[in-house]
């Protein structure tokens, strides 16, 4: 499959798309280069140049969607962070809604949204069970607003233009040797190992059924996220254990 990978040099891409390049053509369309020597096809452009967009999306067959603005901590003032508030907005809402549109313009029936948990508040996401995806979504930062936000012009590019897009909620993504290494076998975890995320990414990349949104982590016990939806739509689960 030709994939265009929008947002494709950021922290996400840099540790999933090893494992998505040995199955598929990525086509790279970020503002900056990526940093792996495998990638074969960059372009450089801006989410919210609809036409570069468009052109960019020309001979692909899906679309994954990793743009995601810059993250700042819960509590840190935005009026001293311009640039994270308004490349949220630009990345998660605005950019978004225009490459779906422009992608589909082109011929793209199917995307992929790096959607993320941090659609509920962080405060204390380790003490809450989440039963499945209908969980009312309750953060009030700029960045997990945006995040739902997206979530919106997703199901809206389904039901306005006939795309099936699946929204997929990341977990604190980490590379493999980083996540065995910080987590025990007797306290549950959120974070999600690379290959994981790079797992559910292929899975999200062959299920056309609509709009729909999956939870996805490296709880393998369901502690904290019932992710049965995944196991069920996806065939996906958290194969990454600890290390004895």
């Amino acid at each position: 499959m030709r994939v265009l990978v929008i947002g494709g040099a950021g922290y996400v891409a840099s540790i999933t798309l090893p494992y998505l390049m040995e199955r598929h053509e990525l086509r790279i369309y970020d503002r900056v280069a990526p940093k792996h020597d495998a990638v074969t096809e960059f372009i450089e452009g801006d989410v919210c140049d609809f036409e570069a967009v468009r052109a960019a999306s020309e001979g692909c067959d899906a679309l994954l969607y990793m743009a995601m603005g810059r993250y700042i901590p819960i509590g840190t003032p935005y009026a001293e962070n311009v640039d994270a508030l308004t490349s949220s907005l630009d990345a998660n809402v605005k950019g978004l809604y225009l490459s779906l549109y422009a992608a589909n313009t082109a011929g793209i029936q199917h995307a992929v949204y790096t959607s993320s948990m941090s659609i509920y508040s962080e405060e204390n996401l380790y003490q809450r069970y989440f039963p499945d995806e209908d969980l009312t979504p309750d953060a009030r930062d700029n960045y997990g607003f945006t995040k739902r936000m997206g979530e919106l012009v997703c199901q809206n590019a389904c039901r306005e233009r006939g795309m099936s897009v699946n929204a997929l909620r990341l977990c604190f993504p980490r590379l493999d040797a980083d996540w065995r290494a910080e987590t025990t076998d007797d306290k549950p975890t959120i974070a999600t190992a690379a290959s994981d995320v790079a797992g559910a990414f292929e899975a999200a990349l062959q299920l056309r059924a609509g709009y729909q949104t999956f939870m996805l982590s490296g709880d393998y016990r369901n502690t904290i996220l019932n992710m049965s939806k995944a196991k069920r739509l996806l065939d996906w689960e958290p194969r990454v254990r600890p290390e004895k």
